[in-house]
């Protein structure tokens, strides 16, 4: 079992741009489930989840959900990552834990 970082000296990269690269990949595969929309849901799913010494991503959970339709697709689009740079501790490959959020809103 890994051992789990939060800050790191140098954190996990997303396509050579970090979080940021991360939020633009996750709003271009999210799928806004047909019932949410019908209903008008909309939100933030924060989404927990850690990048391993591997670069996977690995243990995402819902922390604070909105909807199960949503909640369930934030979890399908944070699992289905490319995988990344994995965070570095003294120069060593290490895990590294986030929370997330993805946001939901309805055009």
């Amino acid at each position: 079992e890994e051992e789990v970082f939060f800050i790191v000296e140098e954190m996990p990269s997303f396509m050579g741009k970090g979080q940021e690269g991360f939020r633009e990949w996750i709003q271009k595969n999210l799928q806004y489930p047909p019932v949410a929309a019908e209903n008008g849901i909309q939100g933030r799913v924060f989404v927990q989840f850690a990048v391993n010494s591997k670069g996977e991503v690995v243990d995402a959970k819902v922390v604070k959900g909105v909807d199960p339709a949503l909640d369930k697709e934030a979890l399908r689009v944070v699992m289905s990552s490319p995988k990344w740079t994995p965070g570095k501790q003294r120069g060593k490959p290490v895990k590294v834990q986030f929370t997330f959020p993805i946001v939901f809103v309805l055009q």
